[in-house]
């Protein structure tokens, strides 16, 4: 399922689950209405990370299950469901091939947020059409925009990340590379009916810790990349974008 290995997050869940942003109601209320969640149907997050998503979905579904490679984010997942007394989320270790040979089970509604760039897209299509029920779906969600202009924070964050990790993104053992084929083609090229729905834009607000945790749950940012650099890192991150906004709100 993944191409990068089992350490792309290495050291990331504990800031994952606490500086992720949220992602927005309109979307849980989007899927909702268009799969026709009542309370009785199966859902299967794929790459679910420590389920913050997942569990927004725990009221409208009989049963949910959550596959990632990363045990550590599992783990934290599992602490996450106990707070909240959430019983009907089953997390599962491994990969999708490995999952479908130990179950039979059918999902309405398979997610996949901010992960399928990960994937071997074609491969997980072919896997997960089986998989779905006649009137479910896959929904695959993510927000990214290799067009937009970074805001002025952002750009002078960036360069300063690039000094401190360096110019290639790193990913786990290896080196990032976005894939050169869209997700849309890869889509309307499967099994699957393609349909793309636009949410409304929605604002996030962050502060410098914010900031920091967010790149810390990031698979090129995890702080074992520093070595021993991490606090003048995150002094110079600091200093430029308190020299931005003295209030370091963003």
């Amino acid at each position: 399922m993944n191409q990068y290995g089992k350490e792309l997050f290495k050291g990331a869940a504990q800031y994952y689950s606490k500086y992720r942003p949220m992602y927005p109601p309109s979307l849980i209320r989007y899927l909702i209405r268009k799969f026709s969640l009542n309370g009785e149907q199966q859902l299967l997050d794929l790459g679910c990370g420590t389920g913050q998503l997942t569990m927004r979905f725990s009221d409208w579904c009989r049963k949910i299950v959550g596959i990632d490679l990363e045990r550590e984010m599992l783990v934290e997942a599992k602490r996450l469901q106990n707070e909240m007394r959430v019983n009907n989320i089953h997390w599962y270790e491994g990969n999708l091939e490995k999952y479908k040979t130990e179950t039979n089970e059918k999902f309405n509604l398979v997610i996949i947020a901010k992960a399928f760039h990960w994937m071997d897209r074609v491969q997980v299509l072919d896997e997960l059409y089986e998989l779905v029920t006649d009137n479910g779906g896959v929904a695959i969600i993510d927000h990214y925009e290799p067009n937009k202009k970074p805001t002025r924070w952002q750009e002078q964050l960036n360069q300063v990340i690039e000094k401190w990790y360096g110019k290639e993104r790193r990913a786990g053992k290896t080196i990032y590379s976005h894939p050169s084929i869209s997700h849309e083609e890869i889509l309307a090229n499967s099994k699957f009916k393609l349909e793309i729905e636009h949410l409304p834009p929605f604002e996030i607000t962050w502060t410098i810790d914010a900031i920091l945790g967010n790149h810390y749950s990031t698979s090129f940012g995890s702080k074992r990349f520093l070595g021993d650099h991490v606090e003048a890192f995150e002094n110079e991150v600091k200093e430029t974008l308190l020299a931005i906004n003295k209030t370091g709100v963003f």
